[in-house]
């Protein structure tokens, strides 16, 4: 009797685990790869590939459009970088390790690009998205705000790796600013931090602390808006132009063109993509880009 009631003890703490974060072998999303992306209308496409351009339209004339286009490849560019983000038997694509502390952080030589922000803004489903081309990577994705605890490694091939940290904000690990602070200010290898911004609550408090810490360790960053298929395009249009001035004003490392993402519509993940490649030292973009 009792070893069968700790066995469904047992089963029940298993099952509420898995339920709390799941390791997410993603179906390869249907417009994950550009080819059937270019299958749709030319409005939508534009649209998916280029998120700014479905707000455009919306800009008074005194505001500069070219100032949200800074990073526009080319079509070609776009179907360049998704090479990289395609296993091959040349280009191995898969989780490395985690690690709680400094010194469990892999010693890599590729080019290393972060993704930080507030718990529950889309970070490890962004993330699921870029790498929805390779459904055997493994990407946790928490149904439970704050679950991500560690620097989470995913190396892609020999061309560059990238790091999920720990979201911060609502039940953020006590000892994030330990293990985040050092690896920004150590890690060599860091070529670029994408700080998440929620488009439906804009910046917020913890988001400025962050802003703040890579402008004083002088790391170069740029301001993702995600979840934009929850927000009006007005509201948007609005957000976008606040970030823009932002950045402007106030910034002194980050980069001048925020970008727009959908994980569930998959808008803005090429370009992203193709940014990521950019920035690594992968790709330099046919057209007259930064």
């Amino acid at each position: 009797m009792f070893n069968t009631m700790l066995r469904m003890k047992t089963l029940h703490l298993l099952q509420a685990h898995m339920s709390c974060c799941s390791v997410v072998r993603q179906n390869v999303h249907q417009l994950a790869s550009i080819k059937h992306v270019c299958l749709l209308s030319e409005r939508r496409r534009q649209g998916l590939l280029y998120p700014f351009s479905a707000l455009k339209e919306h800009l008074t004339p005194q505001v500069d459009q070219a100032e949200f286009k800074i990073f526009h490849p080319s079509l070609n560019d776009l179907c360049r970088a998704e090479t990289l983000f395609t296993p091959s038997h040349k280009n191995h694509i898969e989780y490395s390790t985690s690690a709680v502390r400094m010194d469990h952080v892999p010693v890599l030589k590729q080019p290393e690009v972060c993704f930080m922000g507030r718990s529950n803004v889309g970070k490890s489903s962004l993330i699921r998205a870029l790498f929805s081309l390779a459904p055997d990577v493994d990407v946790r994705v928490s149904k439970t705000p704050g679950h991500t605890k560690k620097l989470n490694f995913f190396t892609v091939g020999k061309a560059f790796a990238l790091v999920d940290m720990p979201g911060y904000g609502h039940r953020a690990p006590q000892d994030f600013v330990e293990m985040v602070e050092p690896y920004l200010q150590e890690r060599q290898n860091l070529v670029r931090t994408f700080l998440l911004v929620d488009s439906g609550a804009g910046l917020q408090r913890a988001d400025l602390v962050a802003v703040e810490m890579l402008e004083e360790f002088s790391l170069p960053y740029v301001l993702v808006v995600t979840k934009t298929d929850r927000t009006g395009q007005g509201a948007l249009l609005t957000l976008m132009v606040q970030l823009q001035d932002f950045i402007k004003k106030q910034t002194s490392t980050c980069f001048p063109q925020p970008f727009l993402v959908s994980s569930v519509q998959f808008s803005g993940i090429h370009l992203l993509r193709c940014f990521i490649v950019h920035v690594t030292g992968n790709l330099r973009p046919t057209a007259e880009q930064t």
